[in-house]
């Protein structure tokens, strides 16, 4: 099991559809890649590609 965050502020926002958007200091925090292609992501993950740079 993955280890549990906690949430702090500058960790994510909320997009104007209401969806948290975490943000690069939340993924560099966390440590990995998901590789779901998000927004802010450090690692350069490319879902189209399904590749980092």
């Amino acid at each position: 099991m993955k280890e549990l965050i906690p949430l702090e502020e500058g960790d994510f926002y909320l997009s104007e559809e209401g969806y948290k958007v975490f943000t690069k200091k939340y993924h560099l925090k966390r440590g990995y890649c998901c590789e779901s292609g998000c927004r802010h992501c450090p690692y350069g993950y490319n879902k189209k590609t399904n590749a980092r740079r």
